[in-house]
Order: C-alpha cells, then sequence, then structure tokens
C-alpha cells in the first residue's frame, strides 16, 4: 500500500508554493510521493488565459523535473466533463484500490468543501489534509466541517507564507518583467519559447 498526496489545481502555471506545498505535505504526512493532479476542466470558474490543459500537464510536468517525491497525473484530463474531485478521487480508487489518498489543500479550499460535488463522498475516498499558514482557526474549520460524514479529523501541517500566486506570475509575463525564482526554471524557459500568457490582459 502506497501513502499517496493528491494535490490539485489549475496550475496556470504551476509556482514554487505549489511545489512547497507538496514538499511540506510529503515531509509532515509520511507520505511516499503526492501527483499534482491539473485540471482538465475547472467546474467552478472559466480558466483565465487558458493556454490549455495539456499546455498545463506539461508545465506541471517540467516543474516537478526528476524529483521522485513528485508525480503528475492525466486523470482530469484524460476524462471528458468538468473536473470534479470526487469523479478524479473514485477514479483513483478504481484504478489503484490499494492506495491510501491523502487530499491536500489549502484553509480556504477546505473552507469550501461543503460546497463542492459529493463533499461526504470525498471525505469517504480519501483523508484531508490542510496546509497551515498564519491566520488559520483550526477549530472554525472543524466546526465547519463538521456536519459532513463521515467526521474524520482534519490532518494539518505547516507550510511556510509564500506570496506567489499563479495569477502574480500571468501578470508579471505579460507585464515584460520576470519570473525567474518565482517558478522553476524549467517553466520559466517553456513560459518563454512557447509565448504564454503574453496576451494576457493587464488592467490600467
Amino acid at each position: 500500500m502506497a501513502a499517496v498526496g493528491i494535490l490539485g489545481g489549475t496550475f496556470n502555471p504551476p509556482h514554487l508554493a505549489h511545489l512547497v506545498c507538496a514538499q511540506e505535505a510529503h515531509a509532515q504526512l509520511g507520505l511516499e510521493r503526492v501527483e499534482l493532479v491539473p485540471a482538465g476542466v475547472p467546474p467552478h470558474k472559466p480558466v483565465p488565459d487558458d493556454p490549455g490543459p495539456e499546455a498545463r500537464y506539461e508545465l506541471c510536468r517540467l516543474a516537478v523535473g526528476d524529483d521522485e517525491r513528485f508525480a503528475v497525473s492525466r486523470v482530469e484530463i484524460e476524462r471528458p466533463g468538468p473536473s470534479y474531485m470526487v469523479d478524479t478521487l473514485q477514479g483513483l480508487r478504481d484504478a489503484r484500490p490499494e492506495d491510501d489518498l491523502t487530499l491536500i489543500v489549502g484553509a480556504d479550499m477546505a473552507h469550501a468543501l461543503p460546497g463542492w460535488r459529493e463533499p461526504e463522498r470525498i471525505l469517504s475516498l480519501a483523508r484531508l489534509a490542510v496546509a497551515e499558514r498564519g491566520g488559520v482557526a483550526r477549530e472554525d474549520l472543524a466546526a465547519r466541517l463538521a456536519p459532513l460524514e463521515p467526521s474524520w479529523p482534519v490532518e494539518f501541517f505547516a507550510m511556510p507564507r509564500i506570496d506567489v500566486s499563479s495569477s502574480l506570475i500571468r501578470r508579471r509575463v505579460a507585464e515584460g518583467r520576470p519570473v525567474r525564482y518565482l517558478v522553476p526554471g524549467a517553466v520559466e524557459a517553456r513560459i518563454a519559447v512557447a509565448g504564454l500568457y503574453r496576451a494576457a490582459e493587464v488592467p490600467a
């Protein structure tokens, strides 16, 4: 049985905070690997300046590189329709029933979990691990999730506060500003070579 972390997102593009989150979850939760799962069709909102799921998958693959702690899954890209996490976890469970799955989320996503599709089924398919940064109120989160069944204990792991976001990266690229040290070198190179995010709208 393998202990596998699942870190979903649009990854548009993946950046260093994503990798630090994956690293800290791997180290603190005793995971054998963490799988980045880029969304095929995000169900809740369109992806701004989206180069397409295949391009985002390739950026994730480049971000991970040869780090054996991490992998990139195509499960949501290859499944038609909106990329609901409950379907992703069920698909992974069906394909690898021996794996022990941990869903890795930030505190904001954990608070939103009751509004996801079939949140109780999600909690039956994977344990929930929340990246804890300054200002997270564990009691508030526990109360938010308590009505869900099964009401498993939420696991927390510490993560340094890194104020980097995909929207920041896209904006900097559109403005012609450097993104070195904010994304892995291979991701920076692919963005430049492929001309990604250059047409992004930059508010005046």
